[in-house]
């Protein structure tokens, strides 16, 4: 469960994350890193891919800057992911919420 975000930090069962992550059913990546910064291409979700969840949401940054690109969003729907996008400071509520019922990935950009 994510306790709080608020710009450049998330708060998740206690430990403060301060770069960009990817929460997995079982596990955090810590330092979620992009081929391009504000862009998010397939090879940069490859490890959602294959956790083959039922939803993914994507949190974009304070003012929602961050961008999936269609190579990506092609790929999310062939697998039938459910492909959530909305500024981080929504998209840590729509996680949480839908994570009491769903597999869930969440990749988080954490400023812009």
């Amino acid at each position: 469960m994510i306790e709080s975000y608020s710009f450049g930090r998330m708060v998740i069962e206690g430990k403060v994350y301060t770069q960009d992550l990817i929460i997995y059913p079982d596990r955090i990546e810590g330092s979620w890193w992009r081929k391009s910064g504000h862009s998010v291409c397939h090879n940069d979700i490859k490890g959602i891919l294959e956790e083959k969840p039922d939803v993914l949401v994507v949190g974009k940054g304070s003012p929602g800057m961050m961008n999936v690109l269609p190579c990506a969003k092609r790929a999310i729907l062939e697998q039938g992911i459910t492909l959530i996008e909305e500024p981080t400071e929504n998209a840590f509520k729509t996680y949480n919420k839908i994570s009491k019922n769903k597999k869930v990935c969440g990749a988080f950009h954490l400023t812009c």
